[in-house]
C-alpha cells in the first residue's frame, strides 16, 4: 500500500496551493543569491511573512531540528533548546549523534518548546520554525505561534510532526517535509525523503503481503519511551514496523496511541516474539522491560523468553519519532520473523544505509557504544 500522506494527499495539496507562486519565487531566490519576502501558509492555516532562503534559523518543540538534518539544512541553524545541550549516554536521535556541533552553539530555550523570547531576541533568527504533536489542539497552536511572534517580531512558521501510524499522521508529516523545503530552498530533498520513505516502505511490505495469515507471527513491541523510558507493558498498538512486515501485533486492539497495558494480557496472548525497544535500559532501577524479562516469573514463562525469541531494536520514541529508527528496526524484525522473506537483508548494513540518508552519516557503531551493544541482538535472560 502506498500511504497517501506521502504521495501528497489533496488536503496537503490544497494548503500548498496557497503559496505554490512564493515557492517558484523562492527557488529565483536561491539562485541568483539574493532574498526575498514571501507570505506562506503554514501548518495550521496562518499567513506568514517570511524572507527566503533564511540564513539563520531556531526548530523549536519535538521533532522541528530532526526534520532540517533530513532536509540537510541543518547549517542554517544558530541556536538550539536545552536537550540538544545535554549529554546523554544512551542517545538514540541520529540527528544529534550525527551533529555533535549543535551542542555548542547558544541555548534559546528549554525543550519542549518553552521558548525564552528574551533569548531569541539577542539571537536574532531570521525565522523559527515551531512543531508540536498531532493531537495538539489547532487553536492552542495557533494561540502559542501567534504570541511567539508577536513577542519576538520574528516570523514563526508551525507545523505538526505527523507520524506514521495513521493518515492523518501522515498527511502530516509530508506537509512538514514540504513546508520546511519550500522555505529553506530543499523543496528537491524534501521530495527525495518522502519516496525514499515511500520506497522503503513498499518494499517491506512487498517482501510479506503474500504470507497467509495462518502463518503471520505474533509479535510485541515493550518498553517504548514517552516523555523517558518504560518497561515491558509501555507499547505501541500501532507500531509501523510490525505493519510493514505483516507481523500480527499482539496490541492492535488498544487503538494507534502509546498504550501501557496489563501484564496479564501479554501472558494470555503468548506472543512468538518479544522486541524490545532499547530506550528501556535508560531505567537503572530495575524497571526496565529487560529487567523485568529476567526477574518476573510471569515474564519467563512466555514462550518468546524461553524459546530464546527476544530481541533488542533502536528506540521509536526520542523528542519524537525517530524515522530513520523506524525503518531500519522493520527490516531487522523482518529478517527475524521472516527469515526467508528477508534472506538478502543484513539489517546492521540496511540501518547504516538508512542512517545515512536521513541524518548524513551511518551510525550503528555509535547506537551500538549507546546500547550497551544489544542493537539488533538477541537478547539473554
Amino acid at each position: 500500500m502506498k500511504y497517501t500522506g506521502i504521495a501528497l494527499a489533496g488536503t496537503v495539496l490544497l494548503i500548498f496551493a496557497l503559496f505554490t507562486a512564493g515557492c517558484a519565487e523562492q527557488a529565483k531566490a536561491v539562485q541568483t543569491g539574493t532574498q526575498e519576502t514571501i507570505k506562506i501558509t503554514d501548518g495550521f492555516g496562518r499567513t506568514v511573512e517570511v524572507t527566503v532562503p533564511p540564513q539563520k534559523v531556531i526548530c523549536s518543540n519535538v521533532g522541528s531540528l530532526r526534520y532540517l538534518v533530513y532536509l540537510q539544512a541543518q547549517d542554517k541553524v544558530v541556536a538550539v533548546d536545552s536537550i540538544e545541550k545535554k549529554v546523554n549516554q544512551n542517545d538514540a536521535r541520529g540527528y544529534a549523534l550525527a551533529n555533535p556541533q549543535f551542542m555548542s552553539l547558544p541555548l534559546f530555550g528549554e525543550y519542549r518548546g518553552k521558548d525564552d523570547p528574551e533569548k531569541i531576541i539577542a539571537i536574532a533568527p531570521d525565522l523559527i520554525f515551531k512543531s508540536s504533536f498531532s493531537n495538539t489542539p489547532a487553536a492552542t497552536n495557533k494561540e502559542n505561534l501567534d504570541e511567539l511572534q508577536r513577542k519576538t517580531k520574528i516570523p514563526v512558521v508551525g507545523f505538526s510532526i505527523g507520524g506514521l501510524r495513521t493518515e492523518s499522521e501522515k498527511n502530516e508529516l509530508c506537509l512538514a517535509f514540504n513546508l520546511m523545503g519550500s522555505i529553506m530552498g530543499k523543496d528537491e530533498r524534501a521530495k527525495e525523503v518522502i519516496e525514499y520513505i515511500n520506497a522503503t516502505i513498499e518494499d517491506l511490505e512487498k517482501r510479506t503481503k503474500d504470507i497467509p495469515e495462518a502463518s503471520r507471527r505474533s509479535v510485541y513491541i515493550g518498553g517504548v519511551a514517552l516523555a523517558g523510558p518504560h518497561g515491558l507493558l509501555s507499547t505501541e498498538p500501532a507500531y509501523p514496523p510490525f505493519e510493514w512486515v505483516n507481523a500480527k501485533n499482539i496490541a492492535t486492539q488498544f487503538g494507534t496511541e502509546h498504550a501501557d497495558i496489563a501484564k496479564e494480557y501479554i501472558t494470555a496472548t503468548d506472543p512468538e516474539y518479544i522486541f524490545v525497544d532499547l530506550s528501556t535500559i535508560q531505567d537503572t532501577s530495575g524497571g526496565s522491560a529487560i529487567d523485568q524479562l529476567k526477574n518476573d516469573p510471569a515474564f519467563k514463562g512466555l514462550t518468546a523468553a524461553k524459546n530464546g525469541n527476544v530481541y533488542g531494536v533502536l528506540p521509536y520514541n526520542w523528542y519524537a519519532t525517530n524515522i530513520e529508527n523506524m525503518l531500519a528496526d522493520a527490516y531487522f524484525i523482518g529478517k527475524i520473523v521472516y527469515p526467508d522473506q528477508f534472506a538478502d537483508i543484513d539489517p546492521v548494513q540496511k540501518a547504516e544505509e538508512i542512517t545515512a540518508f536521513f541524518d548524513g552519516m551511518p551510525l550503528m557503531d555509535q547506537y551500538q557504544k549507546n546500547f550497551d551493544d544489544l542493537v539488533f541482538k538477541q537478547i539473554s535472560l
